[in-house]
Order: C-alpha cells, then structure tokens, then sequence
C-alpha cells in the first residue's frame, strides 16, 4: 500500500519556473496547497487533467472532475491512484543574461560597409501558460529554472536577436558610431520582436534590454572608417557651433541696441522732449551750418514741412531754414535781432542802452550791416563788404 501523503506544497526556490513533487503516488483526501503567484497541474498517467490556482485543495475525485471520467474509485475508499503534480512558479524572473555567442553581420546604414558586431544584454521572463509551457519545454524533467530556461531558448535567441538586431540597426538607420545613443529604441524594437516567439512555448517575455555592443575595435577597416566618420563630425559639429556663437552674437547686440533704446527714451522723457524734437534739432543744426540748405531748396522742402517737426523746435528749424535760403534780408534781421550781454558781468543788455543795468559798465556802440551782417569799424555811409547804405546816413 501507497504511503500516505497528508500535504503536496511547493519547495523550490524563487529562481525555478517549474518544480515537480517528488511524491507521484498518493491517496485521496491529499492536501494541495498553492501559493499566490503560483499554479499546480495534476498529471496522471502522463496526461494533464487539472489546474489549480493560489489555496488549499483536497484531492478527491469529486474535486478533479477529469479524474472521474478516467477511474473510478470508490466512496470512502484508500485505495491510492498514480499522480504527479507540477508547480509553475509565475513570480516574473529579471536579470536574466543573454548573450550572442558569434558575431551579428550587417552593412553599416550611413557608410556602407559590412561590419561584424557582438551583443549582450538582460531579459525578464514570466510563465504565463502553465500547460503549454509543461508540454513544449519541460516534459518528464523535474524542474526547470533560469539557466535551463535560457538554455532551451538558446537557439531561439541565438537566431532570432542576431536577425532582429541588424534589422534594427538598419531599418532606423543607426550608425555604428552612435549606436550607445539607440540602446533604447533598440532594446524596445527587440522586445516587440521576440515576445511572439517566447509566448509560442507560454513564457511571457517582460522585459528585454541590449545593454552592450561588442565593437571590431582594433581592425583595420573599422579604424578606417571610424576615422572617416569623425573627420565629418568634427566638420559639421565646427560649422554647427559658428552658427551658434552667431547667433549669440546677434542676440547680444539686439540686447544691447534694445537698452540703448531704452535708456535713450528714459533720457527724453526726463529732459521733456520726444524722438521727433530730437531728430528737429539735428535738421536745424544741419541747416544752420548751411549743409542741407542746398538740398533742401533742390528737394522743394517748404517751411510749412519744417514746422511739423513739432512745437517749439519747429520754429527754431524754420528760423534756421529761412535764414539759410530765405536771402541776404532775413540773414541781416536774424543777426540784428540777436541779444546782446554785457562783456563785464554777462548780463542781458536792455536793447538801446548805454550803460550795463547790473554793473554800469558802458556798453560798446557796436553796429553791423542789416544786409550781410559785417562789422563795421570806420564809420562810413555804405557796407564795404556788400555796398548796402548804412543805416542813419543820407
């Protein structure tokens, strides 16, 4: 008679996907107790009856339902049957290694020459179809854990990451040169990839990470273009940082034109004149030194034009303008209608007087031509220079 077995319960480590109980024959009324994140298949005879989840199950007949409709066995009865029960540990298992064992072969996309690689990396593995994963990968063995894992899908990766990897590597037209930058989109792209093959056996592959490329460094050809490539790196990235530095540049006198203008505009809003006043100032200086005169006659500028300039500075501009073009007969006014101030003490001279009204010095009797303005200093009755008469004579 069959040893009686009171509890079946998982034994394994945490690393093992599949574990079977040593014991395979038992009476009913056996105690199966599953763990969370685990799942237990009754075999008998070889044939997978029934599945099990997380709690405590009693094997009896009236509890495997498959069971029945192959023995039966009577109410109440000892009598034992030959059974097995695997359990599938269902925890996901990371850092899971991986590794080509030859060279990867393909044509580099930007240069265009053949280049032989090497790949390595981790993985993340889940048994997600605890029947298939049973009758594809473990048959009779007794357990299955990481490195058998790896092991029976040692072809599967061997063949397939060797394939997926030169077809990532082409299809985002990724350089050999640059291709740490790409460990990502690489290691996604093979994940996608490879997940259909993994699940044909009801392993979940989770996770899937390239994590170093193995380089021909050292080989004459790969220097070669090596060199070649960061020759015309070295090109671009100097042409790239000019611009740069050009365009610091012009920002830092936008900068610096925008303060000035800043700080002009603080200027006449404190001194209490506008940017058309300003710009009337310089056309009357321009004027008065008699450089825009001629351009102003040729243009046929008008008075009226000048004193839109703006209040105040407009009459000063077009005193300058008609002084300038308006005759000899306006130029003498002009200079006649000039202050006079006292040479002692520099006041105001009352027009007419003869003595300073501040500190009585007497004032010279000064007196100029009214048509050209000239100095006189003999008296006479006409100007020596323009032969205008003199005022006052007959």
């Amino acid at each position: 008679m069959a040893e009686i077995a009171q509890i079946i319960k998982y034994e394994g480590d945490n690393s093992t996907f599949v574990w079977k109980h040593p014991i395979e024959d038992f009476n009913t009324s056996t105690q199966l107790i599953v763990h969370e994140s685990q799942e237990a298949i009754f075999f008998m005879n070889g044939q997978a009856l029934d599945l099990f989840g997380p709690g405590r199950h009693t094997l009896e007949t009236q509890n495997i339902p498959l069971l029945r409709r192959i023995i039966s066995i009577p109410t109440g009865s000892g009598t034992p049957f030959h059974c097995e029960v695997y359990f599938i540990n269902k925890t996901e298992q990371m850092a899971v290694k991986w590794g080509t064992d030859s060279k990867v072969q393909f044509m580099e996309p930007k240069l265009q020459f053949p280049l032989q690689i090497g790949a390595s990396g981790e993985m993340a593995l889940r048994a997600d179809d605890s029947r298939k994963l049973l009758v594809k990968l473990v048959g009779t063995e007794k357990d299955l854990g990481q490195q058998g894992l790896v092991q029976k899908f040692r072809a599967v990766l061997m063949t397939k990451v060797k394939s997926y990897l030169a077809k990532a590597i082409r299809e985002n037209e990724i350089s050999i040169f640059e291709i740490d930058e790409y460990l990502d989109k690489i290691s996604a792209d093979l994940h996608s990839w490879l997940t259909p093959d993994f699940g044909e056996y009801g392993v979940a592959l989770e996770r899937f990470f390239v994590t170093t490329i193995v380089r021909p460094e050292g080989e004459r050809d790969y220097e070669k273009f090596k060199e070649l490539y960061f020759r015309q790196y070295g090109d671009v990235k100097e042409a790239q940082i000019r611009q740069q530095v050009e365009i610091i540049n012009q920002q830092t006198r936008a900068q610096q034109m925008m303060i000035e203008s800043q700080a002009l505009a603080a200027k006449r809003a404190q001194e209490g004149y506008t940017y058309q006043q300003e710009r009337g100032f310089d056309v009357a200086e321009k004027v008065a030194s008699n450089e825009a005169a001629g351009q102003f006659t040729n243009m046929g500028v008008g008075l009226g034009t000048m004193v839109g300039v703006g209040g105040a500075i407009g009459g000063m501009v077009t005193g300058a303008v008609t002084g300038a073009i308006g005759g000899e007969n306006t130029a003498g006014a002009s200079l006649a209608a000039e202050k006079k101030f006292c040479e002692n003490c520099g006041a105001q001279v009352t027009p007419g007087a003869a003595f300073c009204a501040q500190c009585g010095q007497k004032l010279t009797d000064e007196k100029r031509c009214l048509q050209c303005g000239y100095l006189f200093e003999n008296p006479g009755k006409f100007c020596p220079k323009c032969g205008a008469k003199r005022e006052g004579t007959v």
